[in-house]
């Protein structure tokens, strides 16, 4: 499981088994350590986010921070996902 960084406590990372055909590109986060139930974000070609679960129960107004984090630095999320995964396809 790849960590692309962290936030303060809540760690922003990929599962290295992301399916067969793989998913579109996205990050999920959780604190402390990746979790299975960790929340997850898609990042669209604009790179933009978009909220898929909020799983890991982070408090909405942290959530908005980690998102606004996420958008500021989605062009290394991206080249982290195309490096570990050898493609990027998008949500939208």
């Amino acid at each position: 499981m790849p960590q692309v960084f962290k936030i303060g406590s809540y760690w922003v990372y990929f599962w290295s088994n992301e399916n067969d055909p793989l998913e579109p590109i996205h990050v999920h986060v959780a604190m402390g350590r990746p979790q299975p139930n960790g929340t997850k974000i898609w990042i669209t070609k604009a790179g933009k986010c978009l909220v898929e679960n909020n799983d890991s129960h982070i408090p909405e107004r942290v959530l908005r921070n980690i998102v606004r984090i996420i958008e500021a630095r989605s062009d290394e999320v991206i080249n982290k996902w195309q490096s570990h995964f050898g493609e990027v396809r998008y949500y939208c």
